[in-house]
């Protein structure tokens, strides 16, 4: 008898301790599980996503159009103009966190043997800025992901005028996209010869081996959050485009600069959104966005 009670107050202390625990549990929620709940929707997708604009190989006998793919973003890759051609990234609130701004401007060692590799010092004292393609503001997820950006691949000589002002309100308008539940896919890039920066016109930096380009561009579909993208997007779907002059003439007021897909795409030979159905890109392809700008 005298055992049977014994292990009849042990079982009572246990499921005290059992509830107290649950209690506890039900008060104050693991952090890191809610964190992750949090950011369940949000996800990491390929950068490809709607498509290879110029159809970029990696393959050396494509110097000038070689499809260079990092965790961080895709490009097509130019060697004689020491520029990419177009860079594409995936833009959700998975890839935005608390790392600081690295500022680490390098080579980009994964290049092909032999290729001269553009430095942090071939832009200096050009008057022209060292353009981000992929900003950094984008991959504040690691301190990888952010160095990721400072790249010179990613790089692209730019008035100053225009990479601080109207380009830079559009990067910081796209944050503004994800925040409120959308994910993006943007692809941007540059076309033509010469530009006026800081200290005037030119045609190359370097000795000749990083051309200035003439024109920056950048096309943005948005689209909420959600799996297979290329399919959803529609006729209705939202499709930013911008077309900007490499100088100083540009404002703050990236909205003036709006233009259609089509337009970057007769200027550049690209097909930009390939992967969406050809009846949807016919339509939005062809629209100017008019929707709001902040």
């Amino acid at each position: 008898m005298k055992a049977t009670l014994t292990r009849l107050g042990t079982l009572l202390v246990l499921g005290a301790l059992v509830f107290s625990c649950a209690k506890h549990e039900d008060i104050q929620p693991d952090a890191s599980l809610e964190a992750t709940s949090q950011s369940a929707d949000a996800t990491r997708d390929s950068h490809l996503t709607m498509g290879n604009p110029s159809g970029a190989v990696a393959s050396t006998s494509y110097p000038t159009n070689y499809l260079l793919s990092k965790s961080q973003y895709a490009m097509s890759y130019h060697r004689d103009r020491g520029i990419p051609n177009w860079v594409s990234w995936h833009l959700s609130s998975a890839w935005v966190g608390s790392t600081p701004r690295q500022d680490n401007f390098a080579a980009d060692a994964t290049l092909p043997s032999g290729w001269y590799r553009v430095t942090s010092s071939s832009y200096t004292g050009s008057g022209f800025d060292r353009g981000h393609n992929c900003p950094s503001a984008d991959r504040t997820g690691s301190v990888a992901d952010n160095s990721a950006t400072f790249l010179m691949t990613n790089m692209m000589p730019q008035a100053p005028y225009n990479n601080q002002r109207a380009w830079a309100n559009l990067e910081n308008y796209c944050r503004t996209l994800i925040n409120a539940g959308n994910e993006l896919y943007i692809i941007c890039g540059s076309y033509g010869t010469g530009g006026t920066g800081s200290a005037g016109y030119k045609t190359t930096l370097d000795a000749g081996r990083v051309t200035v380009p003439r024109r920056c561009w950048k096309v943005i579909v948005v689209l909420p959050e959600g799996s297979s993208d290329a399919s959803r997007v529609t006729t209705s779907t939202r499709v930013i485009a911008i077309d900007t002059p490499n100088d100083q003439s540009v404002g703050t007021t990236w909205g003036s600069y709006r233009t259609s897909v089509d337009a970057i795409e007769s200027a550049t030979g690209y097909n930009i959104l390939s992967a969406v159905s050809s009846t949807v890109q016919s339509t939005i392809e062809a629209r100017v966005d008019n929707g709001p700008t902040s």
